[in-house]
Formats: structure tokens, sequence, C-alpha cells
């Protein structure tokens, strides 16, 4: 990330180096990487068979099922579930119709999308000036981040979104760098089509839409005139299909209309009350988004300031700070602001909806500690991003000092001093944001309901799967910060402190490695196909909702009193007495029990 850089000046002018594309050993080494990220989350992920992360999950496959031709649902009254992510599933249910397969190549379409983080980070590295195989290392390390591993199996937008964000940088920098104009026109064009198509995916789209038409608007003076209009355009256009797509799944999916949440946004944008909710919900996220980093996200936004901050910056690396803060600070307001009190822990500190811009906060942590401690030893060629970046440097060991130009040499803040410095801010900016969170919540974080799936990285921290520690979660992320920072001192080798992250990152992943599940019953009723299959509406959502998904063969009805005629399998509340004359019970577990008559 560019917000990672701490720049200088180049001693003296230099002609630009001509970037040279990866080599076939490098390519190679891409490709396997890749595919050894592939096999590490389909491994994680074996035991993974059915939807566990409801309503999301369900909400999802069934979008994908119906838009490839099957069944639907009515999912009246739940939150929209948005087209864009679903639409990568459709050729599942071209395939095959049954629940249980379809459910495991979703899980291995996440685990591609996600690994498919590795390839464009390396990208992304190499825009900002990293040699070649320093760039394979840091990216294929970022891409074991907890963001990129823990959604990857389930069937959830979140397995594409930090993609997604990654892919948009890269076609941001490659809009606003200095290059061919036709280069620029298609880095518009994909810049706006990622935007719209993150928008169809999820509301948190939206922000990284507005984002991309505020850079769009501020540097229309300093834009190619096509290029300007390509990001335009395709911003547009994208948001336009996908806002169609979206109401056709609508009206079909939906037909008493979903969850509505703007009069509750209204309500917080405009209240004091409100705008402490959101405030102190956005302070909870950028917590968890440093926590779940292990401090790299704090280091990172405060080499974004200090790079915002320099007026005579280069203006790639600027506009990607800014576009990066934004993005993050309006994800985690806007996200905050439309959430519903659900009486749980993950409504003052949550992650999830940060983890799209988790990876690129990781590398710009990495890449400033890294660039303050470095020194240069004299004067050095500039990137091809003309951004004051050296080459990398010639020789055996030149992809490990391949890191671009660090801070200054001397002076009062060179060296081992800012590596401190940013990691006392990065730990101010854990102690601020955890702190607003533990005083506006209170004895909320203790009352409320502590959801596992909400706090994977903190768990981690803590070894306490039941509650939110935030003292011990922020001292233990500020401890692996400070093993991070002291590695970035020790001069030999130059990538220890990425070797650290490394070792951190596989713990974590360890710590995820499944165990087999216990054998026992399934817990949802089991209707045989082909018929008409319905549900009373006294029947809880989390059976009802995932039983859409199971019954594959027919859109499931809903009733009140007298299931219907000519259905042959009805589910009603377990103690609903005994059946009406023709109907036998056939199964009565957790809540419900079902009725048939074929």
């Amino acid at each position: 990330m560019t917000t990672a850089f701490i720049l200088s000046t180049p001693a003296r002018p230099v002609p630009p180096v001509r970037r040279r594309g990866a080599g076939p050993r490098l390519r190679w080494l891409l490709v396997l990487g890749w595919i050894a990220q592939v096999a590490l989350r389909l491994w994680l992920n074996r035991y993974h068979t059915t939807p566990v992360a409801n309503p999301d999950e369900t909400g999802y496959l069934l979008a994908a099922r119906w838009l490839a031709g099957g069944a639907g649902a009515d999912l009246s009254g739940s939150t929209f579930y948005q087209a864009g992510y679903a639409l990568l599933l459709v050729p599942i249910f071209w395939l095959t119709s049954d629940p249980w397969l379809a459910y495991r190549l979703a899980v291995g379409v996440g685990a591609v999308a996600a690994a498919s983080a590795y390839p464009v980070a390396y990208v992304l590295l190499r825009r900002l000036g990293v040699s070649g195989r320093a760039a394979l290392v840091l990216a294929f390390v970022a891409g074991l981040s907890p963001a990129l591993v823990v959604f990857s199996g389930y069937a959830l937008a979140d397995a594409v979104l930090p993609v997604v964000v990654l892919g948009w940088l890269v076609a941001l920098h490659d809009l606003v760098a200095d290059g061919p104009g036709r280069r620029r026109v298609l880095a518009g064009l994909g810049a706006g089509g990622l935007a719209a198509y993150a928008m169809a995916v999820h509301l948190r789209g939206t922000v990284i839409v507005a984002v991309c038409l505020l850079v769009a608007v501020t540097l229309w003076r300093r834009l190619p005139r096509a290029a300007l209009l390509a990001i335009l355009a395709s911003a547009v256009a994208g948001a336009v299909a996908g806002d169609v797509l979206n109401r056709a799944l609508r009206a079909a999916l939906y037909p008493g209309g979903p969850r509505d949440l703007s009069g509750l946004l209204v309500e917080r944008l405009t209240s004091l009350e409100g705008q402490a909710w959101a405030l102190s919900g956005a302070a909870g996220q950028l917590w968890y988004l440093i926590a779940g980093t292990w401090g790299l996200a704090g280091v990172g936004m405060a080499g974004a300031v200090t790079l915002l901050a320099r007026r005579r910056a280069p203006l790639a690396p600027r506009v990607l700070a800014g576009a990066l803060l934004l993005l993050t600070l309006g994800i985690a307001y806007a996200s905050s602001a439309a959430l519903p009190d659900e009486h749980r822990v993950g409504n003052f500190a949550y992650g999830r909806y940060l983890a799209c811009v988790a990876v690129a906060w990781t590398l710009a942590g990495l890449l400033t500690l890294l660039r303050a401690r470095r020194l240069p030893a004299g004067p050095a060629r500039p990137a091809p991003t003309g951004i004051g970046l050296p080459a990398p440097a010639a020789g055996r060991r030149a992809g490990w000092r391949g890191l671009g130009r660090p801070a200054a040499a001397g002076g009062r803040w060179g060296g081992p001093l800012r590596v401190v410095w940013l990691v006392v801010v990065a730990a101010g900016l854990l102690a601020v944001t955890g702190g607003v969170t533990a005083w506006y919540a209170g004895d909320r974080l203790r009352r409320h309901a502590f959801i596992a799936f909400d706090f994977p990285e903190v768990i981690f921290l803590t070894r306490t799967p039941g509650s939110l520690d935030l003292v011990a979660a922020s001292l233990s992320a500020l401890a692996l910060l400070a093993c991070l920072a002291g590695a970035t001192l020790v001069r030999r080798p130059g990538m220890l402190a990425v070797g650290v992250l490394a070792l951190v990152q596989v713990a974590f992943v360890a710590h995820l490695a499944p165990a087999p599940p216990a054998p026992g019953p399934d817990w949802l009723p089991a209707p045989s196909p082909p018929g008409r299959v319905a549900v009373e509406e006294g029947v809880k959502w989390n059976v009802w909702v995932p039983l859409s998904y199971r019954v594959w063969w027919t859109r499931i009805e809903r009733f009140r009193g007298t299931p219907p005629e000519g259905v042959c399998t009805a589910v009603v509340p377990q103690d609903a007495g005994p059946p009406p004359a023709g109907w036998t019970t056939t199964g009565a577990r957790h809540g419900w029990a079902t009725w048939s008559r074929c």
C-alpha cells in the first residue's frame, strides 16, 4: 500500500527505470503459490458441508439457485443479500441441484477467490516499487491474513471483497500514476467497474463507489479526459446494471419486502444518541481492525496520515493513502449507523465489515515498518512509479533489498526512532478506539451475547472463546507488534519481520484447524422430494430459512393453521399438538415437528 510509504527525495534527478515484467521463474512461483493458498483453504474447510452462518450463507445460496433457474424462496422480512456475489455461484447450480455438493463447491469458489488475493497483492507491491522476490514473499504472507482465511470457508461475500479492494487499488494507482493514455483509460474502466461490482455485492461497495467518484471529481483537471470518462462511465453503468439485477432478485425472493433499516439509519444520523452509537461502533470496528492485524493497521494508518501531510509527495501514493483512509472510515461509520441493536457484543466491536480492507492495511503497516528502519546507502534511482523509491538492488540479494527507498538517513527521526514512533502511534490508536468502545458499551460487553463467529482473531489473541476481553486482546496485539517492530531493527536478515509475521499467520491458521464433527442426527427436518413442502408461521427462522435451501425441488410455502391442500410435508412448532386427520407425525426435534400425508 502506498499508504505505508515513508518517502524521501532523491539526491539528484535521474531518469526513470524501465519496468520489467515478471520472469518465467517468478510467474511459475506465483502459480505454485496460488495453488498452495487454495489447497490450504480446502484443507481447513474440509468439514464444511452445510451452511452454518445463517441467514447470510443461505441468502446468498438461494439467490444463486434462483439466478440459475432453480427453486426460489420467500425471505420477506429478512436482510437482503445482493446478487453480485451470488453470480459467482450460479454455474454451481447449473451443474448440480444437490444442496450438499453445491455448498462444497461454493466453499471451493471461496477458496479460489480468497487465494487470488496473493497474485493481486503481488501486482500491487510491484506497482509500489517492491522487487519481484520480495513481493512474492510479502504477498504470500499477506495472503494468510485472517480476513482471507476465515471467510473463505463460507458462502459469504466476505470471501471476495478483499480481493476486489486490492484490485481496485491497483487500478486506482494506474489511473493516477504517470503512464500511457491507453493504460490510464483501461485503469479507469477497471477502477469504476470493480467499485460498481462491489456495490452489487454488498452495501459496503457503495462507499467504494463514493470514494472512486470523489477521486475522479477531485482530480478531474489532472486526469486525461478519456480516463475520467472511463471511470465515470464504468462506475455509473455498472451500478445501474447491479441495481437492475438486485431489483429482480428482491422481487423474486422478498415479495413482502426485505428488512428495512432506512428508518433506523435516518434516526441514527439525525440524533445525538444515534451519532453516539454510530461513532462508538465505528471506533469498535477500527479497534478490531488494528487488533486483528496484529497492530499493523495502526502503523499503516500512521504512515498514511504522514504521507497525506507531505504536500510535495507524488500524487499516486497520496491518492491511494487518502482513498484507503476514506474507505475504511466510511465503511466503519456507515455500517455502524445502519446496524440494529441485536443485543450481541458484536454491536460494539466487530471485524467483519472492515475485513475487506484488512489485507491492504496489513501490507501497508509491514511496508511502513520495513522502510522506516532501512537507511539508504547512497543515491538511488527512482522506481518506475515515479514516487521516489529506488530500483531493486543489483546482485543475488536484490529480492530482499528491493523494498523501496526508506526515510531519509540520519536526522532526529531516522531509523529506529521512526520505528518506535510508529509503534507508539499504533498503540495510541488501539488504546483510544478500545477506550471509546469500552466507555460506550459498558457492562453490555459482558451482558450481551458473545458469538464466537464474530471474534476469530480476538479469540486467538486471548484464548478465551466465551467473552470479549478488550484489554487482554489489545495487549496481545501490541506484544505481536513489538515483535514485528523489533524484527525490523535487525539488519540481517533484512526480511526477518516478514518471517515473524509468517509465524503469527501460521499460528492463527493452526488455531483454526478443524476437528472432525461429532456424529449425530441432523437438526433440520428432512422432507422427501418431489412433494410440496409448507412451514407454519410459528416455526422459528433458524429452521425454515436453512430448510429453504435444503428443499431444492420446490419453493417452500408458508401457512397459518391448517396445512394447504396438496402439501406432502408440513413443518410445525414442536408443541403444535397432534396432527389433523390424514396426517402422520414423522419427526420432532429442536422445536419443530413434521407431518406427512404422501
